[in-house]
């Protein structure tokens, strides 16, 4: 999910800000693309420390883990902060992290070893492993689709997969035989639209074919053959060695209330990793060797999946202008960012237990300058945020406002009151519809735009939804009061 629009500059950020994010409002979602790739007006200066330091308050993050690959080797893993705001539990790099879309990655992978075993096709349809899609408009998407998001399935059909079914055992199945009817909004093939929805389907296929849930496949095909002793895959527990995720709160974070993490979202962004095990999987991904995964099948992952997806392999974005290999994650109290430069074998991974606000506490600049220092990348920060900033205080104040006007209203009475004429009915009705207008706007057109459902947006960004929210209705409350104190008093005196 995902939403804001600070992409610039690189071709995989504007495809990802068009398809994934679409303009401006996507990335105060967050949903889910994320985008992050440095390359820009300079190389930056001062050292990692010092920037930590110094840009860690602004972001308002409370824990920070990362790691850096040079040369195949795991070079540093570090971390900052705590593991939840108020406790003093300090975070390692060991720490556990929800991963967000970076879980992405691992999805694909586990569909490659069923390519590479014979069990799987990557130009063959769905319908042929899944039978809810058999006869269904989306049956006829190839898996190659799915892995590169040239399905047909919007960033919206994606962001409605964010249920509340994480106490079932069944749960993902239960989802996708639930969305298989969904009639993609393009058709496959011919477009690049990021969804969830895609590897939601995904972690299903390696369900029916393996004969493995989707936790169990991970964790005995990558997770454990990998070494990454510090990470798990989202099975609808709470796990106490997490760190805890921070929605943004009107400037500030506020805690989750519980780790539990949601069995039906696993394969689209419930990978859940530490700094160091996430060093070690990306070495894996870069050492040219077959292991887990042939070299060619590694290499095949990192490479533009089709025309349709000139700037997205199997799980990674690529740039193939500067050669780095990438993704974000935007789960919910969680933000990444892994990037490699394959033919380098470097690699840097950089964690917050924080979702962005808007303007306010942003994680971008923290997580892009981090990387960008330690993988010698040009990047020259993500500019002023002022006018978001401007903007989300507009947001806070128009509710306010409209409160403020039902005073006024009420104090001006008489004024209202006395209004007659074509004019007077005029200034007494217009302000209604003009509310009820865009309360229409909000509600009905709104989660269209911004790629996401409100139960969505709620999840990931609490202030912003409370806001969006508050608007037309204390503005249709106003208009209501208004005609109302105007008509209850035309025939009394005050």
């Amino acid at each position: 999910m995902s939403v804001d629009g600070a992409l610039k500059s690189v071709a995989p950020r504007l495809l990802a800000e068009k398809h994934g994010a679409r303009a401006g409002w996507r990335l105060l979602v967050l949903l889910t693309v994320g985008v992050a790739t440095m390359l820009r007006a300079g190389v930056p200066t001062g050292s990692i420390d010092d920037f930590i330091a110094s840009e860690m308050p602004v972001s308002g993050v409370p824990g920070l883990a990362y790691a850096i690959v040079t040369a195949g080797e795991i070079a540093t893993a570090d971390a900052r902060g705590v593991v939840r705001r108020g406790d003093d539990k300090a975070v390692t790099p060991d720490t556990p992290f929800n991963t967000g879309s970076v879980s992405k990655s691992f999805t694909a992978l586990a569909v490659m070893q069923l390519v590479e075993a014979g069990k799987v096709d990557l130009e063959t349809e769905v319908s042929r492993y899944l039978a809810a899609f058999s006869g269904q408009p989306a049956g006829a998407i190839t898996i190659r689709q799915l892995l590169s998001h040239t399905s047909g399935f919007s960033t919206f059909q994606g962001n409605l997969s964010h249920q509340d079914n994480t106490l079932h055992n069944n749960a993902l199945e239960r989802q996708v035989d639930q969305m298989a009817g969904e009639v993609p909004a393009h058709p496959p093939g011919e477009r690049w639209e990021y969804s969830n929805l895609n590897y939601q389907i995904l972690g299903r296929l390696i369900e029916v074919v393996s004969g493995q849930t989707y936790q169990a496949y991970i964790e005995n095909h990558i997770l454990k053959p990998v070494g990454m002793t510090h990470s798990f895959v989202a099975d609808g527990e709470i796990h106490d060695a997490m760190a805890y995720g921070h929605r943004p709160w009107f400037g500030s974070k506020r805690p989750l209330d519980a780790n539990r993490t949601d069995l039906s979202t696993a394969p689209q962004g419930g990978i859940i990793a530490s700094a160091r095990d996430l060093a070690r999987y990306m070495q894996m991904m870069m050492n040219g060797r077959d292991d887990v995964l042939s070299a060619k099948g590694k290499a095949n992952m990192m490479q533009p999946a089709s025309k349709a997806s000139p700037f997205y392999g199997f799980g990674w974005f690529v740039n193939t202008g500067n050669g780095t290999v990438w993704h974000t994650g935007n789960s919910v109290g969680y933000e990444s960012l892994a990037t490699m430069m394959p033919t380098k074998k470097n690699a840097a991974v950089v964690l917050v237990n924080a979702g962005s606000g808007v303007g306010f506490g942003e994680t971008l600049q923290l997580r892009n300058g981090l990387a960008a220092r330690a993988l010698g990348l040009d990047y020259d920060g993500e500019g002023s945020r002022t006018s978001l900033k401007l903007l989300f205080v507009s947001l806070v104040l128009t509710p306010v406002l409209f409160l403020l006007s039902i005073l006024w209203a009420w104090f001006h009475r008489r004024a209202l009151r006395g209004k007659s004429g074509a004019f007077g009915l005029f200034s007494l009705w217009f302000p209604l519809f003009t509310t009820l207008g865009s309360a229409w706007v909000v509600f009905s057109l709104m989660p269209g735009l911004l790629g996401a459902s409100f139960s969505t947006l709620n999840l990931f960004a609490p202030d912003l939804g409370l806001t969006l929210i508050a608007i037309p209705v204390t503005g249709v409350l106003w208009a209501v009061f208004r005609l109302g104190v105007a008509y209850s008093g035309k025939t009394s005196r005050d």
